[in-house]
């Protein structure tokens, strides 16, 4: 068997990342995702642009070890300046990494029109700044920007500029910058690259997703000859997205012909990392996760239809093209009004209940079936769901009891005689004997009133006796409310999703008309399944 030859991946989460909407990462943030990258196994992790902002200037000054190499982003050097006097290009070397990727033009159009230069300036310019690169004993990348879109404008120019990196001693990474290349062209395109005599070891791929297309492009760019991929986790990036990481390595380690041709820096012991990687990321960044992302989604893996559910009892592989496991993931068998036995069959012995009463089985679907009737859903709710079953099968211990609860919300001026919101909550629970009162406001560090149900949740989580430490890591992290009925007999559904430090997120449901009281029973709900979890015993 001959050996698999090795494809590098290349992670700029931490600059192509950042350009997402709505994204800003500190820099405690960028070394905490730098680590998890490298821990993950990735072969290079693009910091930021050094001299480009204070952030990125301060993430080189205090980078971690790590076994990928740290890569600094700039741009070549600029016209009517050598590449030694250029101070762009100096901040960049001056972050002392050991690899430097530059982007500069390919494309004629962006040449003239954006950097209004001439042609044969552009290629002194990518010619002299790797040059001076190579001197500085540095390893050389260039993001050959608007390549694909270059090369169908003005190809001889187009490879004209990747040819003067790479004689210059880069790595030539071909850009689909505006993500509109199909990947049947850039199976060709990079096939003519490489024929020009740029051999494929040396040849990367950078594809954006406005086509939908950023994975495929970047497997097509493999099926070609080249050797290195560059992407974000979870497809971060401008616009649309870069191609997604979280997609690319399972797919190169898990399907054929890449899982036998090629090797990544990623181990296959390492994948069951993934799933928790792609979800902390969101959590830095306060995002909610996709649950419909491939292979770590929440819903990856989810079979509601009975008929797929009574599958998979007999052969996971009827429905599941992986072991969900692989990666990090769970399966999951959603409850829902369309329910049948065997999904309830494999939902409990997911929960482990191993001998289930049989004539247990019709009587919780019928309360399923009820509850969704007066506005509750199972099928996003799977935490609720597992709190209905135990209570059907006399499983679920009662932790303790609210005797009652008051929330109010006052307007009023503050000091600088602007008007805010304060919410405040009251709420008296019982726990064996013992009964407290705890309070509560929702106001957070900056000042901000963070409503009532955030009020709600720091006055139950503030006193629960012996299981307030259980669930001192417990978050919530998404709020969503349906009004499932119109007019005057409205119903408001309210789903919530916590999260912990374990990496478990799970989601709740509470139903009424009105929506402080839908919550509160969410909210119930994720504190009782949290301690379910974490095997608390009742006092």
């Amino acid at each position: 068997m001959s050996p698999r030859e090795r494809l590098t991946l290349f992670d700029t989460t931490l600059r192509d990342g950042q350009q997402t909407q709505g994204v800003q990462f500190s820099t405690p943030e960028k070394i905490e995702i730098a680590k998890m990258l490298d821990q993950l196994g990735v072969d290079y992790i693009e910091g930021g642009w050094p001299g480009a902002n204070p952030t990125d200037s301060e993430f080189f000054s205090n980078a971690p070890k790590t076994k990928a190499t740290m890569t600094a982003f700039g741009m070549t050097k600029r016209a009517g300046r050598s590449a030694e006097n250029d101070d762009v290009l100096a901040a960049v070397l001056n972050a002392n990494t050991t690899a430097v990727c530059l982007v500069g033009k390919t494309h004629d159009f962006h040449v003239q029109t954006a950097l209004g230069i001439t042609l044969e300036e552009n290629l002194e310019n990518i010619e002299k700044s790797f040059q001076h690169i190579i001197a500085q004993s540095r390893e050389a990348l260039f993001d050959a920007e608007h390549f694909f879109d270059g090369y169908k404008s003005n190809p001889d120019y187009a490879v004209s500029c990747i040819h003067a990196a790479f004689n210059a001693g880069a790595l030539v990474v071909l850009c689909d910058t505006n993500g509109g290349t199909l990947p049947a062209e850039i199976t060709e395109i990079v096939g003519k690259v490489i024929a020009s005599g740029i051999p494929g070891d040396r040849l990367g791929i950078h594809t954006h997703n406005d086509t939908d297309n950023a994975v495929a492009g970047s497997l097509a760019a493999v099926d070609a000859g080249a050797r290195h991929i560059q992407g974000t986790l979870n497809g971060l990036g401008e616009r649309c997205g870069n191609a997604n990481l979280t997609s690319l390595i399972p797919t190169l380690l898990l399907k054929e012909p890449y899982k036998s041709r090629y090797a990544i820096g990623v181990k296959a012991e390492n994948l069951h990392l993934l799933t928790l990687a792609s979800r902390k990321l969101d959590d830095i960044l306060n995002r909610v996760p996709n649950k419909h992302a491939p292979y770590v989604g929440a819903s990856a893996f989810a079979h509601k239809a009975g008929l797929h559910a009574s599958a998979i009892l007999k052969d996971p592989t009827t429905y599941e093209h992986i072991d969900p496991a692989v990666v990090g993931n769970s399966r999951i068998i959603p409850m829902s009004n369309q329910a049948g036995q065997s999904n309830l069959r494999q939902r409990l012995a997911e929960m482990g209940f191993k001998d289930i009463d049989t004539n247990a089985l019709p009587r919780i679907l019928d309360v399923i079936k009820q509850r969704e009737d007066e506005g509750y859903s199972y099928d996003t709710a799977q935490a609720s769901f597992e709190l209905l079953a135990r209570r059907e099968l006399g499983q679920l211990p009662q932790f303790f009891e609210v005797k009652r609860y008051k929330v109010t919300v006052e307007r009023r001026k503050n000091k600088y005689n602007k008007m805010i919101s304060l919410s405040e909550a009251v709420v008296v629970v019982k726990v064996g004997k013992d009964k407290m009162l705890s309070v509560s406001e929702s106001m957070d560090e900056t000042g901000s009133d963070r409503g009532p149900v955030n009020a709600l949740s720091k006055a139950l989580a503030k006193d629960l006796g012996p299981y307030s430490a259980l669930i001192d890591d417990m978050r919530l992290v998404d709020f969503k409310v349906r009004i499932t009925q119109g007019g005057t007999e409205a119903v408001t559904r309210v789903i919530i999703d916590s999260a912990d430090s374990k990496g478990r997120r799970w989601s709740t449901v509470g139903v009424s008309p009105n929506i402080v009281d839908a919550s509160f029973e969410a909210l119930l709900d994720a504190i009782n399944w949290k301690l379910v979890q974490e095997g608390a015993h009742v006092s």
